[in-house]
């Protein structure tokens, strides 16, 4: 892939990521600011990243720290609870593995920014 598709990639991934944060969101919270679901699917993306990288070595616990990470990043963009961001998460999880079984017709399998949804191929 080239370096424009991959940028092409990446940023639709990103609004698709972003878009299911904020239908979850919405649904949790009441939130209704695409902008601020974009930027937290951003930051979330860097914060499981930065967890992962750093964290991946430990056993079992380096699997799920990054989890944490990321709930805890929700928690802190939308000012909910755990059990909130939980809720969150798991419903931007499910809404882009929803809007992701969709998008291999347009030739996008990718989501940035919702963890465990990388690729809906197998799917």
């Amino acid at each position: 892939m080239t370096l424009i598709g991959s940028a092409i990639t990446f940023v639709v991934g990103l609004l698709v990521g972003g878009l299911a944060i904020f239908i979850a969101a919405a649904v949790v919270t009441g939130t209704r600011d695409y902008g601020h679901a974009v930027f937290t699917a951003l930051f979330g993306a860097i914060v499981w990243a930065l967890a992962a990288l750093f964290l991946s070595w430990l056993p079992l616990i380096g699997e799920f720290m990054p989890l944490v990470a990321w709930v805890w990043l929700i928690r802190r963009r939308y000012a909910a609870s755990w059990v909130q961001a939980g809720i969150i998460g798991f419903v931007a999880w499910a809404s882009a593995v929803f809007v992701l079984s969709v998008l291999p017709f347009a030739g996008l399998t990718d989501a940035v920014g919702v963890p465990f949804v990388r690729s809906m191929n197998g799917v």
